[in-house]
Order: structure tokens, then C-alpha cells, then sequence
């Protein structure tokens, strides 16, 4: 990281540097292109997108377009837009003292350009962060002018100054942004006159504020998000704003279970558990993951709002949790979850999901049936029925097995020797824990019951598995 202190901290001391001030989108621009030329990644964290929403964003930067992140929630917009200043130079400098950040070389406003006349090669230079030069902004129904612009300020007309003084302005955020970035978020809910003074602010670069009309060249990349819904369905953006933005790129959610599983391992919060050892079955996590999946392509969920990615997290943190409580409970070391695991996922996904109109009562058949949807999904991907036969088999003499959330991983040990060819799935037996041992069981047996080769009789937390 640069040492402030050793850079120019006057005028003068910049223009002997040879310091270049390039627009923001220009700057943008140049670091992208030194990035790319590097093979250096261009937005960490942001991933499924390799093959479409990163190219098409990474030519609206090449074309310095003002850009629109168009999709529903939980596509990671927001986090692409915060992204973006990392292609931001570290520092940059601007005139100290002014009330919003001003390039030495071109200040915009009555204020800079005074202090630059007045001390000359000696006006001091504040060194402003990338971290420093981004706005983010949800738009809500009650947003002003004179949040986004700016606003007569009476005091400095009671400190004796005209209004028609450019001095007497307060500005708001979007000036206050200069030389960087400003986001705002949900665009169509902005009211049509605020709608009106962004669109001047992306096309005349000028602010008007209570009828002064104040030219500001604003050095600054817009970039906005909306859903498709409302952006492209209900007229609630103004047509000029829209023709405004350079680039509409459209987001998505993960295409591949790989890739929502990559997002969760990332984002899910797995707080500390002490001396327990936590392991997560390769096809629990995958069971979590085809969840959502399976939530996305229910017709009995609206998809116009969407199945969020951070559905994908909140059951993978409830499904760890109950594990962990689990095994606080029951004294156990291990802390893996198993199928007897998911109902506790319920209250998260129910409180993610937009279920459609429907009589009362519904939402719990439907998120069953998206349970088992995925769960049957994975247990195909992982075994093969025919190499299950003798498991499937082994009831047929009346046998009864029963598994829960309240019963010990060591226990299951005696569904083993109640049908051995359950022992047979294990390549290693010496190897597998208690705990992985019983949730390769119950995830077996609920897939022979999902394949209706076993019945499955649920009562006070245990679930019998029958011929």
C-alpha cells in the first residue's frame, strides 16, 4: 500500500511529478486493461458469470459506458457494482478543502477554482482512497432532489450570501461523488421528476437546484440496478433514462450446482464450534444446493422475484446448525449433518421463497416436495439401484430400521448388522466416522424410499423405514 505522506501534497509538487488526472471511466478503463493484459482476475468473489455477465460488463468498461445491472435478487449485483472500484487507482488527488472531491487540474466548481487562483502551486491536495470514491444508494419512493443533487443551504444564505451564489448550495450525494463511482439500487422505484435530474446528470452533466441552473461537468461512472420486472414491465423508469445507459447487462443465477455450491462455501457464515469437528457429506452440500435449484423451476414458486443465491446460504448455515446442536445435545465430537437434518432447512427456505396465490396449507406440500425433488436428484447422481438391490431386498423378511434426529451416530452401527449389504457402500470402513457413517445410511435409505422400493413411516422425530 502507497505512503500517502511521500506523495505530492501541494500543487505545485504535483504538476513537477508529472502526475496525469484521467477521468474516472478512462481510468477505469486503463487499469482493466493492464488487468487483462496480467490475466489477473477482474472481479473476485463474483462467480458463474465467466462466460457471460463479465464479458459483456468488461465491454461496457472498454466503451466507458454508464452501465444497468438488470435481474432479481440475489444475482450479485450489488457486489459487481462495489467491485468496481477496485479498477480504481488507489489514490488520487483532489483540491483540500472543497466541499466535494476536485480534480487540481480541472476543478468544477466556484470553490475550487478560488482556491486554485488564490494559492496557486501552493493550494494543498488531499490524497482521496479508492474505498473513498463509491456511493451506493437504494432508491425509495421518498428520495429528493435534494438527496441525490443538492439543495439551498439556509444558513449560508443567513451568513449573508445571494441565492443566485453558487456558494450558498448544498450538494448532495451524487455530487459528493465526484471523481468516482455512484450506484444506485432498484432504479424504476425512483419518482419520475428524480428520474428527470439523474437523467441530467447522465446526459447534460449539470445540476439543477431550485431553478439555479449550476453547470457541473461531473466526473463520475453511473451504474444502477433493477429487476426485470419492474423495468421492463410496468413503465416506472422514464424511456430517456433508460436510452441514457450505455450497457444493459443482464445477470443470472448460478447455471451449474458447482458454482452455487462455490458461492456458499464463500458467503455462509459457519461460526465457530469449538473442539468439534465439523465435515459436511459431499452430497448434503449438493442436496442444499439443488434445493434452490429445484425452487428456481417450481412452477408453485413466483420466479419473477426470484430464488435468491443467499437461499442456498441460509439453509446451508440451518442445516450446519442443527447438526451442531445435535451433537451438543447427544455429546457427540462430530458435527455432520445427515437427511434427518433437513426439515430444520424449512423455516429459511419458506422465509426466502414467494410461494403463488394459493389455499393455506399448500406451502408446506410444495417445499416437501422440492425436499425430496432434491434429494432424489442427488442420490441418482451418487448410486446406481441395481448396486442397491440387496439393500432394497433385505426388508422383504419384514425388517424395520429407524432413523432420527435424536438418535446417536454410533447407533446406526446396528442397522449394519441388521443388513450388511449396507456396510458393502463403504470402501474404507475403517475409515468413515460414526457420524459420516450415519448420514451415508439415512441418505441411502431415503433414496430407496424416494425410488418407492422402501415405505417410511415418520412419528415423535423418528422415521421408520419399512418394506
Amino acid at each position: 500500500m502507497t505512503d500517502v505522506a511521500e506523495l505530492p501534497q501541494t500543487f505545485g509538487e504535483l504538476k513537477s511529478s508529472g502526475y496525469q488526472v484521467l477521468p474516472v471511466k478512462a481510468e477505469l478503463r486503463r487499469n482493466l486493461i493492464n488487468k487483462l493484459r496480467a490475466g489477473e482476475p477482474l472481479f473476485p468473489g463474483v462467480m458463474g458469470y465467466d462466460h457471460s455477465v463479465i464479458p459483456q460488463l468488461t465491454n461496457a468498461l472498454l466503451a466507458s459506458q454508464d452501465i444497468i445491472l438488470l435481474g432479481e435478487r440475489g444475482q450479485a449485483k450489488s457486489r459487481i457494482m462495489r467491485s468496481l472500484t477496485s479498477l480504481l487507482d488507489e489514490w488520487t488527488p483532489i483540491i483540500e478543502g472543497t466541499e466535494i472531491p476536485e480534480n487540481p487540474y480541472q476543478p468544477i466548481t466556484l470553490q475550487g477554482r478560488s482556491l486554485i487562483e488564490e494559492h496557486g502551486d501552493g493550494t494543498p491536495i488531499k490524497w482521496l482512497h479508492r474505498d473513498e470514491r463509491y456511493a451506493e444508494k437504494l432508491a425509495t419512493p421518498d428520495i429528493t432532489i435534494a438527496d441525490l443533487i443538492g439543495e439551498i443551504d439556509p444558513i449560508k444564505i443567513a451568513e449573508g450570501r445571494y441565492l443566485s451564489d453558487e456558494l450558498t448550495l448544498h450538494y448532495g450525494l451524487v455530487p459528493r461523488v465526484n471523481r468516482g463511482i455512484f450506484a444506485i439500487n432498484e432504479l424504476p422505484d425512483l419518482a419520475e421528476r428524480i428520474q428527470v435530474g439523474l437523467l441530467n446528470v447522465l446526459e447534460e452533466r449539470d445540476v439543477q437546484i431550485r431553478g439555479h441552473k449550476v453547470r457541473l461537468p461531473l466526473d463520475i461512472l453511473v451504474i444502477a440496478t433493477a429487476n426485470p420486472e419492474d423495468y421492463t414491465n410496468r413503465g416506472r423508469i422514464i424511456t430517456p433514462l433508460k436510452d441514457r445507459y450505455g450497457a444493459q447487462i443482464r445477470t443470472h443465477y448460478p447455471e451449474e450446482i458447482e458454482q452455487e455450491l462455490a458461492i456458499v462455501d464463500q458467503e455462509a457464515a459457519v461460526l465457530d464450534m469449538g473442539d468439534y469437528r465439523v465435515k459436511v457429506p459431499p452430497f448434503m452440500r449438493e442436496i442444499i444446493a439443488e434445493i434452490t435449484h429445484h425452487a428456481r423451476r417450481s412452477p408453485d414458486i413466483n420466479q419473477r422475484s426470484g430464488v435468491s443465491v443467499r437461499t442456498s446460504i441460509a439453509n446451508y448455515e440451518a442445516l450446519v446448525a442443527n447438526a451442531f446442536r445435535r451433537a451438543l445435545r447427544l455429546d457427540e465430537s462430530e458435527v455432520v449433518p445427515r437427511i434427518s437434518d433437513l426439515p430444520f432447512v424449512v423455516p429459511s427456505l419458506q422465509g426466502k421463497l414467494e410461494f403463488e396465490a394459493m389455499e393455506d396449507g399448500q406451502e408446506d406440500k410444495i417445499t416437501n416436495r422440492i425436499l425430496n425433488g432434491a434429494v432424489k436428484a442427488v442420490f441418482d447422481r451418487y448410486y446406481d439401484l441395481n448396486d442397491l438391490e440387496s439393500v432394497a431386498t433385505s426388508f422383504n423378511e419384514g425388517l424395520s430400521v429407524e432413523t432420527g434426529d435424536d438418535i446417536k451416530a454410533a447407533d446406526y452401527a446396528k442397522i449394519i448388522e441388521q443388513i450388511p449389504a449396507l456396510g458393502d457402500v463403504f470402501v474404507n470402513p475403517q475409515e468413515v466416522s460414526d457420524a459420516e457413517r450415519a448420514a451415508t445410511i439415512e441418505f441411502i435409505l431415503e433414496g430407496l424410499h424416494l425410488h418407492k422400493l422402501l415405505n417410511k413411516h415418520e412419528y415423535a422425530g423418528v422415521t421408520a423405514y419399512t418394506e
